[in-house]
């Protein structure tokens, strides 16, 4: 328990302290918080009032924090964290939120789910969907739930499976002309594989799949970003391994083909995973369902 005599400072008075140690001015500090200069000067000054001494010390080069200042600006961190953390627990209790934050991965959100997005709105046009593709330690701006790509398990998560077990190996009827007959694991090493470093979906893992580990290439060409690995395979510089859902417009129109049906089995996935500690709100139990009937939509066979 705090004792009765001991000053308190007010939440404001804190975000104002941090926010001058941050910026170093009380003019940019109000700009931060969205405060006049003048109340943010005011909160300063009864801040330095209640403990009896300077907080900052004014220097040319901007306000730097006294030994005293030093050690409320520590225990201010931590006390506006948990004053986050109390704030974005609380709100997780509506489970009528209407809000609902979403991260996913760029190229399936590019590739599949932003194109069948607009069904979702239609239907639930009462629910705000908000994307990114970053993470934040900010509590309040935690997602709701995650779009993610790997083998799993995913600790503190119930992961949904989505699709991406199935790979196969596509290409151009360009390229395949070119090639000429592509229809064994061993006609496929006469080509070029265009891959993405970052991700498993290498030929390695297909030749383990087809028992011929030592089976190489031709050549391999790779990419940092995911779409340009597919944008080659379109344009005819090689072959790509890519779950169907991913490609379906190209499968569909031909632009890209699957010569000889190869494919193989990927322990790596696409997931929807949610928080385990938490309650779903109707809004994501509304995703969640439309989610699911989406992904029972067939594929393109090829």
């Amino acid at each position: 328990m705090v004792h009765p005599s001991v000053p308190l400072p007010s939440m404001t008075a804190l975000r104002v302290m941090l926010a001058i140690a941050e910026r170093g001015s009380t003019t940019a500090a109000a700009e931060s918080i969205n405060l006049s200069q003048s109340a943010v000067s005011k909160q300063l000054l009864t801040l330095e009032d209640l403990l009896g001494a300077q907080v900052f010390t004014r220097k040319p080069s901007g306000m730097v924090p006294t030994e005293l200042g030093r050690i409320y600006l520590e225990q201010a961190q931590v006390a506006m964290k948990a004053m986050e953390e109390a704030a974005f627990r609380a709100a997780r209790l509506q489970s009528d939120s209407h809000t609902l934050r979403l991260k996913v991965l760029p190229i399936l959100g590019d590739r599949w789910l932003l194109p069948r997005f607009s069904d979702f709105n239609q239907k639930h046009p009462d629910i705000d969907v908000r994307y990114t593709t970053f993470s934040t330690d900010n509590p309040a701006a935690q997602p709701d739930a995650v779009f993610r790509f790997g083998r799993g398990p995913f600790p503190g998560e119930d992961p949904i499976y989505l699709f991406g077990k199935d790979v196969r190996l596509v290409c151009s009827p360009a390229y395949l002309a070119r090639l000429g007959p592509l229809e064994t694991i061993e006609d496929a090493a006469r080509g070029i594989i265009i891959e993405h470093p970052g991700t498993p979906l290498h030929w390695a893992d297909l030749v383990n799949g087809y028992g011929k580990p030592d089976l190489e290439p031709q050549g391999v060409m790779r990419f940092d970003y995911y779409t340009l690995v597919l944008r080659a395979a379109i344009s005819g510089q090689g072959m790509a391994l890519v779950p169907p859902q991913l490609i379906e417009d190209e499968l569909r129109a031909g632009s890209l083909v699957n010569p000889g049906g190869i494919r193989y089995a990927s322990k790596a996935a696409y997931w929807f995973s949610t928080p385990a500690d938490r309650k779903p709100t109707l809004a994501l139990k509304a995703f969640q369902r439309w989610l699911m009937k989406q992904v029972e939509e067939p594929v393109v066979a090829t």
